[in-house]
């Protein structure tokens, strides 16, 4: 187990914004970062960043955390995983307590697929550079290509040995398990090999992982599939997996772009060539998932085809999935004949990089290029291109990108603007009509698949009746003293008393600690409490990165806001504050008026309350209880129009 000195270590020096640009393209906004949230489909940016409090917080789908958090929901890591990736990448030196054996266990179930494949590629990469088959054959495959033993060492590149079970047999003399071996996909049911007597392409998940591979036959055999991919596993989504996307992401928000080719040599000759902003589809039409790795750090595509006019035509078609998801598209035409790894031999670096530059069309406007050459002089071909090209262009989520190509399509085709419009018109209505339609679906379907009851109800009605009712309904009060402590506890109430903002509030509610009507915020409220008559300190993040996910996302989720103040108040109108704080870090008035209304709040529930209890014993004839409770009201009434007057406020009731 990891110790408790080590995580704080590493929850210090960890910076949510380091962490999250290894898989989202963030973009500075005022003091904080904005971008795509990576765990769930959006096209407008959402996803905050704020290093100052060191947390995320998607205000599209509510996910939010620190760095460990983040790891935890995106990478399906462990705590302990999380924690060990990040002290890796700190270089913190980790200190552990021995384990229990229950703890071992959970991890190498866990973990056990992939270790497996970790010694899978081991094994093809000692089988290509350390046997003499692997040399004469794999070795001299991808010597022969181009390839430094420093790219084939990067790319994990490999042999698989002839014969039946020569893997699978050294991982059992290894001490794996045949199981694991078989979830896998590396041995069969049978106990044989899954690749045999090919090269082998080690393919990894975002963050490095090996998840599987692809092997490519040398013998000419007509009978063998040239290549051959690992089926999908636990570990493995083909749709949501790009070959060399862990090594190209970087090179991606760099560049700002990201290029697609389609095999996995052109992403391993771009790479050695300095090109890196590459990845490969894996010779399959993109899929969302796919797009949703690229769309993360950068919304523009690039899409390397052969010179194959036929083969091009047909790529065309997946693409407008692309346009679908808001991203921008080009499209380089290679010369006849070539592909991304031939073409590069041929130009070399340099010159590759030029023909790109001076050849990415986009993408719409490539296509009507292409299908007009293809048409000709036929009105009919002519009239099915335009259906088509306009089919693309509603895709397109974006209102005035669609008029755009619209109007520089009906330049091309030449035809009427206003016909494609009306066109694209009918078309983006039915995408809506069919898109509104699947949500009533959906919904139908999650109506229907309620539990029944004794007394059975409309299906309209069911929706509601199991809508969860909102955690602060009527302790809103509460909430905002929670939040103040967590986000401004540790600050000085004032310059003069030296007390803090969690003294000053914990000191002014020690009658009604136990009032609390959310139990989250009582606990909150007592651990403070706590640590405080300790006499112990406490550090400003100790919320966010606590120990229990259900306060730590809390904590998360009161200090994140998705408002920011305009910096043109200082530096365009030189407009400053001249005798207070900025609202946000004045503690000292936020916390007396917060206070106050928590104070009211309470008071007012009294008053209701013994008004009950008055109604009651009054029907009951007991009198003398009547009499005191009056009593008791009167007192409750004067300390509510006390409160009152100190907020400024009128009580209706």
């Amino acid at each position: 187990m990891i110790s408790q000195k080590s995580i704080q270590e590493i929850l210090e020096v960890a910076k949510a914004e380091e962490v999250i640009r290894d898989y989202v393209d963030l973009k500075r906004r005022g003091v904080n970062f904005l971008g795509l949230c990576p765990f769930h489909n959006e096209k407008t940016p959402s996803f905050t960043v704020s290093p100052a409090k060191n947390i995320y917080k998607c205000f599209g789908c509510g996910r939010a955390g620190n760095a460990v958090n983040f790891l935890m929901e995106h990478e399906q890591f462990t705590y302990p995983e999380a924690l060990r990736h990040l002290a890796k990448k700190y270089g913190i030196e980790l200190e552990e307590t021995v384990p229990s054996r229950q703890a071992l266990e959970q991890k190498q179930l866990y973990s056990s697929l992939y270790i497996v494949n970790e010694f899978a590629r081991d094994f093809y990469q000692k089988e290509l550079f350390d046997t003499d088959l692997g040399k004469s054959v794999g070795l001299s495959y991808f010597r022969g290509r181009g390839y430094t033993d420093e790219t084939i060492r990067k790319f994990e590149l490999g042999f698989s040995p002839p014969g039946k079970n020569k893997f699978t047999q050294t991982a059992l003399g290894k001490g794996y398990d045949r199981q694991l071996l078989e979830k896998v996909k590396l041995t069969s049911s049978y106990g044989n090999d899954f690749f045999r007597d090919r090269v082998m392409f080690t393919i990894h998940n975002l963050s490095g992982k090996v998840v599987a591979f692809a092997g490519r036959i040398l013998k000419k055999d007509i009978k063998a599939p040239k290549y051959i991919n690992s089926p999908e596993t636990e570990v493995y989504n083909k749709s949501k997996t790009l070959y060399g996307a862990h090594l190209a992401k970087r090179a991606i928000r760099k560049e700002d772009a990201c290029i697609i080719v389609e095999g996995y040599t052109d992403v391993i000759s771009l790479h050695q060539a300095g090109i890196e902003n590459v990845v490969a589809s894996s010779g399959t039409s993109l899929t969302v998932g796919q797009i949703d790795l690229i769309r993360r750090h950068t919304p523009n595509v690039i899409i390397l085809y052969d010179g194959d006019f036929a083969g091009v035509k047909a790529a065309l078609r997946g693409l407008d999935l692309v346009l679908a998801q808001g991203m921008n598209v080009k499209v380089v035409l290679l010369p006849e004949g070539e592909d991304p790894d031939s073409f590069l031999r041929l130009s070399g670096p340099e010159k590759f990089r030029l023909y790109m530059t001076e050849n990415a069309k986009d993408f719409i406007l490539f296509k009507t290029d292409l299908l007009i050459k293809d048409a000709a002089n036929d009105p009919v071909k002519k009239a099915d291109l335009i259906r088509n090209v306009v089919e693309s262009i509603a895709k397109i989520p974006d209102p005035i990108k669609r008029s755009v190509y619209v109007k520089e399509c009906a330049r091309l085709v030449g035809i009427e603007e206003q016909i494609i419009v009306n066109e694209t018109n009918k078309l983006v209505a039915g995408l809506f009509k069919r898109e509104r339609q699947k949500k009533e679906l959906e919904q139908r379907q999650t109506t229907l698949s309620l539990p029944r009851t004794a007394n059975p109800i409309r299906e309209s009605e069911a929706v509601v009746a199991r809508k969860p009712e909102p955690t602060d309904a009527g302790t809103f009060q509460e909430k905002d003293l929670v939040r103040i402590l967590v986000s401004g506890g540790t600050q000085p109430f004032d310059r003069k008393s030296g007390m803090s903002v969690a003294k000053y509030i914990l000191g002014n509610i020690q009658d009604v600690l136990e009032d609390f009507d959310n139990p989250l915020y009582q606990k909150v409220i007592h651990e403070y409490d706590q640590i405080i008559k300790n006499g112990k300190r406490i550090k400003a993040d100790y919320f966010t990165n606590h120990g229990d996910p259900e306060i730590s996302k809390m904590a998360v989720d009161l200090v994140s806001t998705p408002y920011e103040y305009s910096e043109n108040w200082e530096k365009k109108w030189e407009i400053f504050l001249q005798t207070q704080k900025m609202p946000d870090e004045n503690f000292f008035k936020d916390s007396q008026n917060s206070l106050l209304r928590f104070r009211l709040k309470k008071i007012m529930k009294k008053c209701t309350e013994n008004m009950e209890l008055i109604k009651k014993f009054s029907a009951e004839g007991q009198d003398k209880k009547v009499m005191l409770h009056l009593k008791v009201q009167q007192k409750l009434n004067e300390m509510k129009a006390k409160v009152s007057k100190e907020l400024g406020s009128v009580v209706l009731k």
